[in-house]
């Protein structure tokens, strides 16, 4: 049914060729990169935003799929996250590969934008950042992306004296750019995001514009919900799992997400979600201990120094979190550690990461979903993408080379992983990837 939709869709709405397309669209289409694990009413002012200063007709939403860009699980899997921007304002949803979703601010921008880009036809790229100032973000932007000598010097200088790389480059950046707006904190997780959101666009030569909000409400980190009494309040993800871990469960975030997401939550509570990383932690132990031997330094941004110390502290483990804050030091920060641990998890090799980066970063888009209303969206995306859109699995195979199947079985693998360990916890069936539908409202 899905894909007799998607055909008539493209019969039904003719666009010329991508030459033309520019002269000829009359529609808008901005992008946004989010990971809505959960949905809140921060994110939907997001979208609410993103359409007003833009003017977008259209609004894509690229999504990580179930495994986050801290090296953490989803809180729920990623069709349920799907249907949250759905009804909240995003009108397409794409799946952004399992070896961006789970990689460092640099590697993730570097796949969502690559992925937007292909599709030929967006025009805007809207992000939320602590500053809401795209001056100085893409002041930064530049520097970190030709990155002078006087620069490089300064960074290893700040590395020597054993801080995280974060806190190097931010320090380093201070140096370089003593003009630089006291406010814009390079330690914030949104403004590092919108810094490699530009950056990647300047790496591309994109004609994507970009476009910044500044983030509304409690801060990325802030632990506890937002105390204010407003109808709608603007709390962190973070608050917002916290608080569905907690004793209290859904009792406590009605406020802070909108009534459609809460509605979802409400039904999936105890049957889906919430996961979390102690949920994989005797899978991840397992391949730890498979592989011990032969150590861990050909995965993703492990390194030799951290692959002898897994090695040395194996039999020290006691779960995920615990063994990622055993491992933490002043050099390597808790978020790369649970990122190398998840990399070897899902198998996320530095050959193949190398071998995608080489060729172009991606070499599909995966829908998720879509609203109905969006069907003129699909011809101005066949006409003008150069790369397949992929609605089923089952199709994939003809449309793409070997790197591309290589991609897509990650995925692939990411989902049936997560699956597995949910399903487990939750008694429910499970239901292979290639069986999935997509959501359409």
């Amino acid at each position: 049914i899905v894909r007799i939709f998607l055909q008539l869709t493209l019969l039904q709405f003719p666009i010329p060729l991508s030459s033309e397309r520019k002269q000829n669209q009359l529609m808008k289409i901005t992008g946004v990169i989010a990971e809505y694990n959960p949905f809140h009413n921060g994110h939907r002012y997001h979208l609410e935003q993103t359409r007003a200063i833009s003017g977008a007709d259209y609004i894509i939403a690229v999504i990580s799929g179930d495994f986050m860009q801290r090296g953490v699980p989803a809180l729920i899997h990623k069709y349920a996250r799907t249907e949250m921007a759905l009804q909240n304002g995003a009108d397409l949803v794409l799946e952004l590969p399992a070896v961006y979703a789970a990689g460092s601010a640099e590697f993730f921008a570097m796949g969502a934008v690559s992925l937007l880009d292909r599709l030929g036809s967006v025009d805007s790229l809207c992000f939320g950042s602590e500053c809401g100032s795209l001056k100085p973000l893409s002041r930064i932007a530049s520097v970190l992306l030709k990155e002078p000598e006087e620069y490089r010097s300064a960074l290893q200088k700040e590395l020597k004296k054993g801080h995280s790389f974060p806190k190097a480059r931010s320090i380093a950046l201070q140096n370089f750019l003593p003009g630089r707006p006291d406010d814009i904190d390079l330690t914030s997780p949104n403004n590092i995001l919108g810094i490699e959101y530009i950056k990647a666009l300047f790496k591309r030569n994109s004609p994507i514009i970009p476009l910044t909000l500044q983030r509304q409400g409690s801060s990325y980190h802030e632990s506890a919900l937002n105390g204010s009494n407003d109808s709608m309040s603007f709390s962190s993800a973070s608050a917002i799992r916290d608080s569905i871990g907690s004793c209290s469960g859904l009792s406590g975030i009605r406020r802070h997400v909108p009534p459609s997401v809460f509605q979802l939550l409400q039904a999936s509570y105890g049957k889906s979600f919430p996961v979390n990383s102690g949920d994989f932690s005797l899978m991840l132990k397992y391949r730890l201990l498979l592989e011990k031997e032969n150590g861990f330094a050909h995965y993703q941004d492990v390194t030799t120094s951290l692959s002898d110390k897994i090695k040395k502290h194996l039999y020290d483990y006691e779960n995920f979190e615990q063994f990622c804050s055993l491992l933490k030091s002043r050099e390597i920060t808790h978020s790369r550690i649970s990122r190398c641990l998840t990399h070897i998890l899902l198998g996320i090799t530095s050959e193949k990461t190398e071998k995608y980066t080489e060729k172009d970063y991606v070499f599909y888009a995966r829908i998720l979903g879509f609203r109905r209303e969006a069907a003129p969206l699909f011809g101005i995306l066949k006409a003008n993408a150069s790369l397949p859109l992929i609605s089923k699995l089952a199709d994939a195979s003809p449309l793409l080379n070997e790197t591309g199947l290589s991609m897509l079985e990650d995925d692939i693998r990411s989902a049936h992983i997560y699956d597995s360990v949910a399903c487990h916890k939750f008694q429910a069936s499970f239901i292979n990837e290639y069986s999935r539908q997509l959501v359409i409202l």
